[in-house]
């Protein structure tokens, strides 16, 4: 599998992790949602990230689920989140998914960090102990972990941590930072892939400011990548009418909590995986919600016709 470059483009879908009733891990729905992922038009997925349930999963769990992926991957990428409160699990479960085959490792910021020091010693730190030749893709994502990554601080570690190629941008708002960035390279500062994550809500925009792609999840990957593809060509007229239309599931799906139940009944729905179970904490959509799903569905459905 070739290793995650600064060129990277088009969708990196985050992949759930499927799980049975009893909450064991269905390695036979895993099969089947990396097929459907692909077959959809991802680029390459992300695996064992926030929206992966990866922190409700054992080290050893985390191995086997990013072997299975890997192996059922072929020679598409697979990024796997690699992220944890110490450096030793981060090396650890790193340099175990790149022996394996992972295309590169995600990385986000623990909660402790406070300073612009701080946040550049712990990406060269990570650096240092995941080793030369393991790719990085830098998670910005203050709405969870409460650390704020400046254009300044962004900046040096592009220009001085050169495993790190690519940025998962979920700063929000975050528009100008994409901006900032590209205007940057434009300089003469080296180029990043950005893929954008915040469950698609401005993916048409951020396209057009100059993100590569996207690096989110959703019950709909052939949305991500149509949007993403007529927005890359230009047309944005046609990228924003097909987002429109499942703008409404992609709002619903943003509730805190919720939204990964959401996702998990569409993809259930879909025939994508078994069972829309969740591990232990987290609760399936109960009967409401399920039918509210339903009918943005059933609307959702009618509006592509329109529009084809």
């Amino acid at each position: 599998m070739p290793l995650l470059t600064s060129d990277a483009k088009g969708v990196f879908v985050i992949s759930v992790t499927p799980f049975t009733e009893a909450g064991e891990i269905d390695f036979e729905s895993l099969d089947r949602v990396v097929d459907f992922y692909f077959e959809k038009g991802a680029q390459g997925l992300t695996i064992l990230g926030m929206m992966g349930e990866a922190p409700k999963l054992t080290q050893a769990e985390s191995r086997a689920v990013a072997e299975r992926v890997i192996k059922r991957a072929g020679d598409k990428p697979v990024v796997v989140g690699v992220s944890a409160p110490g450096l030793a699990a981060i090396g650890e479960l790193g340099k175990a998914v790149m022996d394996i085959g992972a295309a590169g490792v995600m990385v986000t910021t623990p909660v402790a960090l406070k300073t612009d020091p701080q946040i550049y010693g712990y990406f060269e730190q990570v650096a240092r102990v995941l080793g030369d030749g393991v790719p990085i893709c830098l998670q910005d994502f203050p709405l969870v972990t409460g650390v704020q990554i400046s254009d300044d601080v962004l900046g040096r570690i592009i220009d001085d941590i050169e495993l790190v190629v690519m940025l998962k941008h979920e700063d929000w708002p975050g528009l100008a930072k994409i901006t900032k960035l590209r205007k940057a390279e434009a300089e003469g500062r080296r180029r990043i892939s950005v893929l954008c994550g915040n469950g698609g809500i401005f993916l048409p925009e951020e396209v057009a400011r100059g993100a590569d792609g996207a690096m989110t999840g959703f019950g709909f990957p052939e949305m991500l990548t149509d949007v993403v593809r007529f927005a890359a060509a230009g047309d944005m007229d046609r990228a924003q009418d097909l987002f429109d239309a499942y703008l409404p599931l992609v709002r619903y799906e943003q509730q805190p909590g919720a939204g990964l139940a959401v996702r998990k009944y569409v993809l259930a729905k879909r025939g994508a995986i078994a069972s829309a179970a969740l591990r232990a904490p987290g609760a399936p959509l109960d009967t409401l919600a399920a039918a509210e799903v339903d009918r943005l569905l059933a609307r959702q459905k009618n509006r592509l016709k329109e529009l084809n």
